[in-house]
């Protein structure tokens, strides 16, 4: 099982990598890795680690769903009205009827069977969807109108919609029927007419369920202070978020993946400093478990079975998208403030399928249903065109359909470059400059470009102080330059050349202010450097700059 887990994460990697670098989503390498792991092909990957698949997924699209709630926008999703609510039912449904139609026409199915099949195809994923909306947001794409907020949330009701029906369906067709259910008074209820019920019961649950779990993790790790880092915050997040799911797999009466992201939407409400050390924390665990999702996924793709029911399949999947879907979406986007650029942007950004049919697509099968083998089939043709289209077009065509806006870098993990500039001389003010920078630069992760402007050319101490900058910045990316120049125009001019993140230097201290204001270079770079300017004092007061 080790070895699988080795070929997974370093195949998994690299090859996502790869498929970046030639413009392609990386999930496109990774499911490919997956395929040719599967026994199908080399056979690498262990039944141990095949066994313990589905237990991983659920781990995956926890994470990736907290990730969703920590990057929600109340305000946005307020201005949207009911687009949101209605993204999550009626592109979804009318998708679902569509496949069901058309399965019954291809491959001869009863409606209810055609029904599972829409079920199984129309759910949406969130292992693609979310990390493409919440980088839309990190860009700025779509922001103003809360377009990614509204697929994000809407992604999330219809799957709970498509999983209650898949559910209610299975265990007709697996049986042959389901009982009725007899409430006080006589009056006798089908299943399918408690379905309204139980849909909303799972929604307000799983939002209730989502507010107290955000509660008790406030308590715990900001009224108690029961965790001493980002890491403790992210564990104990991580297990919270991962037991309200696996509880909604042992008792159905919510949706365990909505408490998820419910706790992470709350979390911002209720405490937005725990918020954004939590967002950081779930972008480090995702960026593992996205490698054994979709590699994962591509182990459990059936190849075999695609063959025969490739055209139809494909037929299935275009009439279900451009017909049942778009008129769905078109429904859901009526009187709305989106034009039709940002409607047409649906297409890419809501469509993709992977991991619900991954998990839900054997099941028919399993049980017996008829037509079981050609909804596997089906699913797996889904994951395989949808995934990577749906994750490659949405930030292909993001730039072209969308406008944008202002990043708000409360919702979102915005990716800084952190680089600092030390502006320091041959005195002994250096070492200070020098131990500051080095300070900084190991609390934000970041590199340093140590300035050293010669006026007057002295080997020796310019050694030195290469020497000194070596020892003090062993441990940090850095890079020392030496230029001639004026002293405050060329601090300013490499800072800006470089996109220095902030420019540290000397300051002369205990000196009368006659000297600090005539001639002080500190004076002159922070009245002109439009970057922000860290001053170290000195503070001896025999000392003098030069």
């Amino acid at each position: 099982m080790l070895a699988s887990i080795l070929w997974i994460l370093i195949m998994g990697f690299f090859v996502g990598q790869f498929a970046q670098r030639l413009g392609a989503p990386s999930l496109i390498g990774m499911i490919l890795v997956g395929m040719i792991l599967s026994p199908q092909v080399f056979n690498l990957i262990s039944p141990e680690m095949l066994n313990v698949a589905d237990d991983l997924r659920t781990l995956a699209v926890m994470i990736i769903l907290m990730k969703a709630g920590l990057g929600l926008d109340r305000e946005k999703l307020a201005q949207q009205g009911t687009v949101a609510l209605r993204l999550g039912f009626l592109p979804a449904t009318m998708e679902a009827i569509a496949i069901a139609l058309t399965a019954m026409v291809i491959f001869n199915f009863d409606f209810l069977t055609g029904l599972l099949l829409g079920c199984v195809i129309g759910a949406e994923s969130p292992a693609v969807i979310v990390p493409g909306m919440l980088r839309l947001k990190s860009l700025g794409w779509g922001v103003a109108k809360g377009i990614p907020d509204a697929i994000l949330t809407g992604s999330a009701l219809s799957d709970v919609l498509l999983l209650l029906v898949f559910s209610l369906l299975l265990s007709f067709l697996g049986d042959g029927g389901v009982e009725q259910i007899i409430l006080t008074g006589g009056l006798v209820l089908t299943p399918l007419q408690l379905l309204p019920l139980q849909m909303i019961m799972q929604i307000l649950l799983g939002v209730i369920f989502g507010y107290l779990a955000a509660r008790l993790l406030v308590v715990l790790l900001v009224k108690q202070n029961w965790t001493q880092n980002a890491v403790q915050d992210t564990v104990i997040a991580a297990s919270i978020a991962l037991f309200l799911v696996i509880s909604a797999h042992e008792l159905p009466y919510f949706s365990g993946y909505l408490a998820a992201m419910s706790m992470g939407f709350f979390l911002i409400e209720l405490d937005a400093p725990l918020a954004r050390r939590l967002r950081g924390g779930f972008d480090s665990l995702w960026i593992v478990s996205e490698i054994f999702l979709f590699v994962l996924l591509g182990a459990t793709i059936q190849l075999q079975v695609l063959g025969n029911i490739l055209l139809p399949g494909l037929a299935i999947l275009a009439i279900g998208l451009l017909i049942g879907r778009m008129l769905g979406w078109y429904l859901s986007t009526l009187s709305s403030n989106w034009n039709w650029r940002e409607r047409l942007f649906l297409l890419p950004g809501n469509s993709a399928k992977a991991t619900v049919q991954a998990a839900i697509g054997a099941i028919p099968l399993a049980q017996g249903v008829t037509g079981g083998e050609i909804i596997l089939a089906i699913a797996a043709l889904s994951i395989l065109v949808t995934a990577p289209l749906g994750a490659w077009a949405t930030m292909t065509f993001a730039p072209k359909l969308l406008e944008r806006g202002e990043v708000d870098p409360t919702k979102v993990t915005v990716a800084t470059r952190t680089l600092l500039l030390a502006a320091v001389d041959t005195s002994g003010l250096a070492t200070a400059i020098l131990t500051k920078v080095a300070d900084l630069a190991r609390r934000s992760n970041g590199e340093v470009i140590v300035l050293h402007i010669v006026n007057l050319p002295n080997q020796p101490e310019i050694q030195q102080l290469e020497s000194q900058t070596q020892q003090l910045l062993a441990d940090i990316r850095y890079k020392f330059v030496t230029i001639t120049g004026t002293v405050p125009e060329e601090i300013i001019h490499i800072a800006q050349k470089h996109h220095a993140t902030a420019i540290i230097m000397g300051k002369r201290g205990h000196q009368p202010w006659a000297k600090v204001l005539i001639g002080s270079v500190s004076q002159a770079v922070l009245e002109t450097s439009p970057i922000p300017v860290i001053l170290v004092e000195n503070r001896d007061p025999n000392y003098e700059q030069s």
